[in-house]
């Protein structure tokens, strides 16, 4: 897999290079430069924040049962203990599921994320696909998502025409 995007990358590269006709965008700052996208990363923010407290309160439900079961567990029987442990146990894995139904890859904070950035992203990388076409770019170089970016041109540069281009 490794081999594959390297590969790609390295086509990538030698094709813009050989080329001469490709440009430099920073997505990061044009996503940032858009007020929706802004809004929504803060509203992102205070559902993870709102639902970190949910999770944590669940945890804590589960450590407090745990520290007086412990505190009362030599006068407990067998069958009580038992009950408690298991009680204890369902109460974790309950609070884990939850955990997971919310920040897991099919959770809810991932769902709400892409009902709110996936159109802002499409209008992004529409808006890049139309300008490159436009100017006769045949690549086009993401300098934030590119760490081994080691040299670029500042004509290469285009950010500031693409966030022009959203604009209109």
């Amino acid at each position: 897999m490794k081999r594959s995007v390297l590969l790609a990358f390295f086509l990538l590269t030698s094709l813009a290079l050989s080329a001469q006709n490709f440009i430099i965008v920073d997505s990061e700052k044009v996503f940032k430069s858009i007020d929706a996208y802004n809004t929504a990363i803060a509203r992102l923010d205070e559902l993870a924040q709102e639902y970190r407290q949910q999770v944590d309160d669940r945890f804590a439900k589960v450590e407090t049962l745990y520290n007086q079961y412990m505190a009362q567990k030599t006068s407990l029987s067998a069958s009580a203990r038992q009950a408690r442990e298991n009680a204890i146990l369902a109460l974790e894995k309950e609070a884990a599921d939850y955990q997971e139904s919310i920040f897991g890859q099919e959770g809810t904070l991932m769902k709400k994320r892409v009902e709110l950035i996936e159109p802002i992203q499409k209008e992004v990388f529409a808006a890049i696909e139309r300008y490159a076409r436009k100017i006769g770019a045949r690549a086009v170089i993401d300098s934030a998502n590119n760490p081994t970016l080691l040299y670029a041109d500042p004509e290469a540069e285009h950010t500031q025409q693409i966030i022009a281009t959203l604009r209109k």
